[in-house]
């Protein structure tokens, strides 16, 4: 080997560039071994996909309160008035029964005593809840709006902030595996070039974690619509003269 290619080997053992394609941004690192005289390049890949939630979970939960225990009865037509309302309401808007779970009414008691442990008041409460799981993710937010309007009519509804999830992560895999190994041998072929050498097969290959992160966002995943799925791969290639 001349030493001008010796010398540019060294210098690819210690360079480390950030290159940029149409495909994204990658990150190269090339080692040269020299004790077994073996020539390779490890290099990472990056793919990255703007996906949109495929499903959405959202819960609205309601309540009926009361002061004195001969309530109840009339506590518990009040709740299941407002569980026929809030479901009604959603089948009006584009949810079928098969999207709508209708959960259990629960009652709570509390009592308030003084120093004495004198009753001094008391609250019954019914509580219910209704859940709907949809792949009609845009119109959760829409519907959101409407069940709002049962609130102005008096009922006492907390309306819960869906969870987006995006959940064909399986569909798009092969590709972006894909789309990252090629990126991998670009850079590769970008770094062998300033060293005057040539890439070759791949000697091996590690698959890195898939990441599904709220778009644009660090954290969490089922608080946007749209979300943002990355995977980087490292790559080793063989070098050659």
């Amino acid at each position: 080997m001349g030493r001008e290619n010796q010398n540019g080997l060294h210098l690819l053992g210690l360079f480390v560039a950030i290159g940029l394609s149409v495909a994204g941004y990658f990150i190269g690192q090339t080692l040269y071994n020299a004790k077994v005289g073996l020539n390779t390049a490890v290099v990472k890949g990056l793919a990255e996909r703007r996906v949109v939630a495929d499903r959405a979970n959202w819960e609205i939960v309601y309540k009926v309160k009361g002061t004195s225990r001969e309530e109840v009865p009339k506590l518990y037509q009040q709740a299941e008035e407002n569980q026929r309302k809030i479901s009604t309401l959603l089948k009006d808007n584009g949810f079928s029964d098969s999207e709508i779970q209708l959960g259990v009414i629960n009652y709570e008691y509390l009592e308030y005593r003084d120093d004495n442990q004198n009753l001094v008041d008391q609250t019954h409460t019914l509580v219910g809840n209704i859940s709907v799981e949809t792949d009609k993710v845009e119109l959760v937010s829409k519907v959101r709006t409407s069940v709002n309007t049962l609130i102005a009519q008096g009922l006492d509804i907390e309306n819960r902030s869906p969870a987006y999830r995006f959940t064909k992560l399986n569909e798009i895999k092969p590709e972006m595996l894909r789309e990252a190994t090629q990126n991998a041998r670009i850079a590769a072929n970008e770094f062998a070039e300033n060293a005057g050498v040539t890439v070759g097969s791949i000697q091996s290959a590690l698959q890195g974690s898939f990441y599904v992160r709220d778009a644009g966002e660090e954290y969490g995943d089922t608080v946007k619509l749209e979300k943002d799925v990355r995977v980087v791969t490292t790559i080793t290639f063989f070098l050659t003269e």
